[in-house]
């Protein structure tokens, strides 16, 4: 067991600390080919908390996306209800929310270009 643990502890790590001050380049991001898809669509939290419904999109991508929150309650007699789109333009955010009047079945955001 002693000599298994010392053999983790002395492998070399290339998660070695940069000096201060030093210039780490980052990736590149590719360029899409012409007739090739970029890619698009916020990204999205659902949260639900009783009857209530809450998302939070936030679009990391330069094209805006136009998000729309879906509620189906669980009661028959509970309206299901399809939200206003709303758009989220590039590295935005925003906060749609719903509710039913009793449980909610489900929750789910849709995306439009």
């Amino acid at each position: 067991m002693f000599a298994a643990l010392t053999l983790v502890l002395a492998a070399p790590c290339d998660a070695a600390p940069h000096p201060a001050g030093t210039v780490v380049p980052r990736a590149r991001t590719p360029v899409s080919a012409p007739g090739e898809e970029r890619p698009f669509g916020a990204v999205c939290r659902t949260v639900v908390d009783g009857s209530r419904v809450t998302a939070d999109c936030r679009n990391p991508y330069p094209e805006p996306d136009r998000v729309g929150l879906h509620v189906e309650c669980e009661r028959w007699w509970d309206l299901d209800a399809d939200g206003a789109r709303v758009e989220a333009g590039p590295a935005q955010h925003v906060r749609l929310t719903g509710r039913c009047w009793k449980e909610v079945r489900s929750a789910w955001v849709s995306h439009r270009r």
